[in-house]
């Protein structure tokens, strides 16, 4: 018979050789990176006019960081991800809660004092207004402040050796090796997030050898010590998507009933005059600036008709291809406006929604994209494809359209 003793002796050395495994298996993996960096990834680097010099300075001490996540071990397919049971949607409410909208714009509200002939050094040049420069720096780097610690070419390096999207990450890493190349900066003060962002702007290598720019003139494109550097960059990026000067990013609204929450989306734009016919009226009650009359415009309903609802320009399009989220995109403009006029939260308050599992909306997204609507994807993210999908499905139904999903709808619908 086994004793107990016994029976925790054998559960101890299999734990034993288990981890003596995945610590040669990790020494196994190390030694394969760094053939890949000699045989593969360096003959690019050569041919893209990287000096070697630059290369062995790159990844000088770089190790894998096996703690990054979407990792896949070579050899090693990768794991079907588990169904999200415990990872919840939220409101859309939650992503402007008043902590984080407070911090970002009393320190916009700060240094558009202080940073104030840049700033308009800066419009003047890209046509990209003070405020939403200060906004998108606040809130991708708490203005200088959030700790940036890791070494870039680590985490582009083990990215590149062994994430699912290892391709993307490899293109990245030539990228920052161009970036040593070219003099912006050292190799060893290049830091990045976990996902290889560089600096204040949050920059991603390719984007910042397109968008950053030296705007203090000291010859670098510095984005990780120089404000005017980062200030400038920001606005090149955004002038660079088509940002029209002279227009606001858009504007509060109130929607009748009678008007479908699905007309929403960035390929539904009409005229200010024809969503003024449908009778959308701004919350301030003033009109819409006559500047807009013909001018094209488009409905935002991020929380379908359980929340605010926007009116919005092209501009705020161009926002968002900073980070593709309506909510973000969003934040950056009502954050601005708190910078720039010191307005006050949105009229209409956010309904009491989500608690939805991601795996749940992305269930529900299937099912739409089945009965040929174009759900934009089965991401467990509600955006305005899906909104709308759900609002056009409603109204077939017979039913008054929310364009927002719930747990009733996620039932009824299947």
């Amino acid at each position: 018979m086994i004793t107990g003793l016994v029976r925790f002796a054998i559960v101890l050395i299999g734990v034993l050789l288990s981890s003596s495994a995945f610590a040669v298996s990790k020494a196994e993996v190390e030694s394969q990176f760094e053939i890949w960096l000699a045989n593969d990834l360096w003959p690019e680097a050569k041919s893209k006019g990287i000096s070697k010099t630059v290369f062995d300075q790159a990844f000088s001490g770089v190790s894998l960081n096996f703690d990054l996540p979407d990792l896949v071990m070579p050899g090693e397919k990768p794991q079907t991800p588990k169904k999200q049971t415990q990872s919840e949607f939220g409101s859309p409410g939650k992503y402007f809660n008043d902590k984080t909208i407070n911090a970002v714009t009393s320190g916009g509200t700060a240094r558009a004092g202080q940073y104030s002939r840049i700033l308009k050094a800066v419009e003047a040049k890209y046509g990209v207004p003070g405020e939403i420069v200060l906004a998108i720096w606040g809130r991708e780097s708490g203005y200088g402040s959030v700790k940036i610690p890791n070494n870039a070419f680590t985490v582009l390096g083990t990215k590149a050796f062994m994430a699912t999207r290892k391709d993307m990450f490899r293109e990245e890493l030539v990228a920052a090796l161009e970036i040593v190349q070219r003099g912006y900066i050292g190799a060893g003060s290049m830091k990045s997030s976990w996902a290889g962002a560089l600096g204040q702007p949050q920059f991603m290598p390719s984007s910042y050898l397109e968008h950053a720019v030296d705007f203090d003139g000291d010859g670098k494109r510095d984005i990780w010590n120089s404000v005017p550097d980062t200030l400038g960059s920001i606005a090149h990026y955004l002038a660079q998507y088509g940002w029209q000067k002279g227009r606001d990013w858009g504007y509060e609204v109130n929607v009748p009933a009678n008007v479908s929450c699905a007309l929403e989306g960035p390929d539904q734009g009409k005229p200010f005059t024809a969503w003024e016919k449908l009778g959308i009226t701004r919350v301030n009650g003033k009109p819409f600036p006559s500047s807009e009359t013909k001018r094209e415009g488009f409905l935002l309903l991020p929380a379908g008709r359980h929340g605010p609802a926007f009116i919005v320009t092209k501009n705020f399009y161009v926002i968002k291809e900073y980070n593709m989220s309506d909510l973000y995109a969003l934040f950056i403009s009502h954050v601005g406006d708190r910078i720039a006029h010191g307005a006050t939260g949105f009229s209409a308050s956010w309904g009491d929604i989500g608690g939805l599992h991601r795996s749940d909306i992305a269930g529900l997204q299937r099912v739409l994209e089945n009965k040929g609507y174009d759900a934009g994807g089965a991401d467990g993210f509600p955006g305005f494809k899906t909104r709308r999908s759900i609002g056009d499905w409603q109204a077939k139904q017979g039913m008054a359209p929310t364009c927002f999903p719930d747990k009733d709808l996620i039932t009824t619908i299947r």
